[in-house]
């Protein structure tokens, strides 16, 4: 089916963005279905790009500029690249590291699609009704490409599909297949245990990988507070890195038995890693607690979208001015925020503010983001999320 855009909206295609509004549109039939596969024409009838179509907003996710199949070969081409792009990075044939994002969405050109290797477990994410469409293509081509490593393909769609298409599905595996619901992964020889059907995003915070190595470096020796620890993925590289303390925190009972588990799993001594089930914003308000060589936040997003944006801001402000406090002179502050509707000056200027209300001298040592294997395509700024600071505090 081919959508004409109105005259004058090429602009965004020829910028490359993946997304078309729907306001760019003309006469869109009322028939057509979400995840429909479409070209889109300019006025004039010439087709610029391929995609899927949504009605919404973004009504088109462009998959391809050019006029094109989405079919079986579609798929195993895109899936080569995002393997080359990955071996680059010394991901996919690392005996240190069988963890890895293979598709980030519009970062690999494919928007609404996300797929996290997990050892031999490829877990396809759907957040467009049109990937869900395709899933079946896109399981067949993940084990064609990763045929020496993938065995099983697990959708998940439910609870990332738009609106109400999440209500009739239900996250399964490929072919029906009786693969285990959880696996023990490697990343840079930490050992994690990850549940692909229960846990958050697919299982694993794997955009923090590169981040949780840099906190090793500082850790030796050093006292160590994770905050909204989850799985205590930062916890555990500091263990490795040889902290003499390790204090995680989550007021989720479920995320801090994931810690003891992997605390185990690992080998780590007891008597260096105090695990607590605790609601950390009111924690870190507490007199009794000590002060920290290292500090971590790494709080869930507190907004998702441009209405509570502010109220955000005003908590990003709070707890880090807390965390700030609980440094010790000579300390750091490892501080990050995954909500895409604060961008990098934003967080930065917020993190300024509360830096200002502690009254301590504080450099900035480096700037931090998501992993190399979330990457974020050129053309589509809004694919940035993760950002990260570590401040050095006097």
């Amino acid at each position: 089916m081919i959508l004409q855009l109105k005259k004058g909206k090429e602009s965004n295609l020829q910028r490359l963005h993946p997304w078309i509004f729907s306001g760019a549109l003309r006469n869109v039939p009322r028939h057509i279905k979400a995840g429909t596969h479409v070209q889109v024409a300019d006025s004039q009838d010439t087709v610029l790009a391929t995609g899927h179509y949504h009605p919404g907003s973004i009504a088109v996710r462009v998959l391809a500029f050019e006029d094109c199949a989405i079919d079986s070969d579609f798929w195993i081409g895109k899936l080569e690249k995002a393997v080359t792009y990955r071996r680059s990075l010394g991901l996919g044939s690392d005996s240190h590291t069988d963890c890895y994002r293979l598709i980030h969405g519009e970062g690999d050109g494919l928007p609404g699609l996300i797929i996290d290797i997990y050892g031999s477990m490829a877990v396809v994410q759907c957040h467009s009704v049109g990937i869900y469409e395709d899933r079946e293509d896109i399981a067949l081509a993940v084990k064609q490409v990763l045929a020496g490593s993938v065995k099983d393909v697990y959708y998940s769609a439910k609870h990332t599909l738009p609106g109400q298409y999440g209500d009739d599905v239900e996250d399964t595996y490929h072919n029906d297949s009786h693969a285990p619901s959880m696996g023990i992964v490697r990343e840079n020889d930490v050992q994690f245990e990850v549940n692909w059907e229960t846990g958050q995003k697919t299982g694993f915070f794997l955009d923090q990988r590169i981040n949780r190595h840099i906190l090793q470096s500082y850790a030796r020796g050093k006292t160590v507070l994770n905050c909204f620890c989850y799985t205590g993925g930062f916890s555990m590289y500091a263990l490795q890195g040889g902290a003499s303390k390790v204090t995680s925190m989550d007021i989720s009972q479920t995320a801090t038995d994931l810690v003891r588990k992997n605390h185990d799993l690992n080998g780590y001594d007891d008597s260096i890693h105090d695990i607590q089930t605790v609601n950390v914003m009111k924690a870190l308000q507490a007199d009794e607690l000590q002060n920290y060589d290292i500090v971590v936040i790494d709080p869930p997003a507190f907004a998702k979208s441009i209405k509570k944006r502010h109220n955000a801001v005003q908590a990003y402000k709070r707890l880090n001015a807390m965390a700030l406090r609980k440094v010790t002179s000579g300390g750091y502050l490892f501080t990050f925020s995954c909500s895409q509707v604060v961008d990098t000056p934003l967080f930065t200027n917020t993190v300024r503010a509360a830096a200002i209300e502690t009254g301590r001298n504080i450099r900035i040592v480096q700037r931090l983001s998501q992993g190399p294997d979330h990457p974020v395509n050129i053309y589509h700024p809004e694919g940035s999320y993760l950002k990260g600071l570590i401040l050095y505090v006097e």
